[in-house]
């Protein structure tokens, strides 16, 4: 049993509506001679003549008028598919790892997920928390948050925040141990620093309301390479920590941790990252526009 072509039935279906081989032709990008060839070929297949032509206008015969009123419904079905098959292949879709540390991604990154998988439900996440840098390629890391200055050149970066610094403590240990009221008083407390293999962040820098700076190297009664963990053992009352007042803005509110020194600041603030690599696919690039715009 043989079919009708779908495509010879749609464009003798355009060229009945346009009225011109030609306007078919330019519409399709194809040559005119190519258009009269497919109407050609249908009406072989019909076994009967569809249109009549002449030099100024083209007239169906009435084997044409009644093939147009048949294709008519299949033009609509044929259109209802394009665009479904376009809304489909709109949908973003895939996998996109994200990288942030332990904290970052519990006060900032959390709280958008709800949102972003109401809105992205095609797109399947993978978050990893840790508080180093992670090397893209071998950990196969779509979008990174970052803190500081990046080395690799070949990242794309674009600051979504700054990170600020400041000392807490719990007013529990605070009342047992007295309130310091210079920086180098510090030596004497237990302070809780984050270090990992590499780095021990125990210098900590000072800055008075004058400008004058002030670095007080401690040696930390805990060192942990775990953010998370080094609140948590500030608010039992176990020491001091150095941290941005913004990822313990809760433990601040509800009066688990006290600022320490709260007269002095911090000289240097660093910058905020979201980084990726230079190719995206279409899913990563969905997940970094979402975080650029609710960061």
């Amino acid at each position: 049993m043989s079919y009708l072509n779908l495509p010879l039935l749609h464009i003798f279906h355009l060229v009945a509506e346009r009225g011109s081989f030609q306007a078919v032709a330019n519409e399709l990008s194809l040559p005119r001679s190519s258009i009269s060839k497919k109407i050609r070929q249908l009406e072989d297949f019909v076994g009967q003549p569809l249109i009549k032509r002449s030099t100024r206008q083209l007239h169906l015969t009435e084997v044409g008028l009644n093939l147009l009123a048949g294709t008519d419904d299949l033009t609509r079905i044929l259109s209802n598919m394009h665009d479904v098959i376009e809304e489909t292949q709109a949908i973003p879709k895939g996998k996109v790892k994200i990288s942030a540390s332990m904290l970052m991604g519990q006060r900032f990154l959390i709280p958008l997920l709800s949102k972003f998988r109401k809105r992205y439900p095609e797109i399947a996440l993978e978050i990893s928390f840790k508080d180093e840098n992670v090397d893209f390629l071998t950990e196969k890391v779509d979008i990174a948050i970052r803190i500081g200055c990046l080395p690799d050149s070949s990242l794309i970066a674009r600051q979504i925040g700054t990170k600020q610094w400041g000392w807490f403590a719990s007013e529990r240990y605070l009342l047992e141990r007295g309130y310091p009221k210079y920086p180098h008083e510090l030596k004497q407390y237990d302070c809780l620093a984050f270090g990992n293999i590499t780095n021990t962040f125990n210098c900590w820098p000072f800055q008075d309301k004058y400008g004058h700076t002030e670095t007080i190297e401690v040696t930390p009664a805990i060192k942990t390479d775990n953010s998370r963990a080094l609140v948590d053992m500030a608010c039992e009352g176990l020491g001091i920590i150095m941290i941005d007042p913004a990822f313990i803005s809760e433990e601040i509110k509800i009066g688990k941790l006290t600022p320490v020194l709260p007269e002095w600041g911090h000289p240097d603030t660093s910058p905020i990252n979201l980084v990726c690599l230079g190719q995206r696919t279409k899913a990563a690039q969905v997940v970094w526009q979402f975080l650029l715009e609710h960061f």
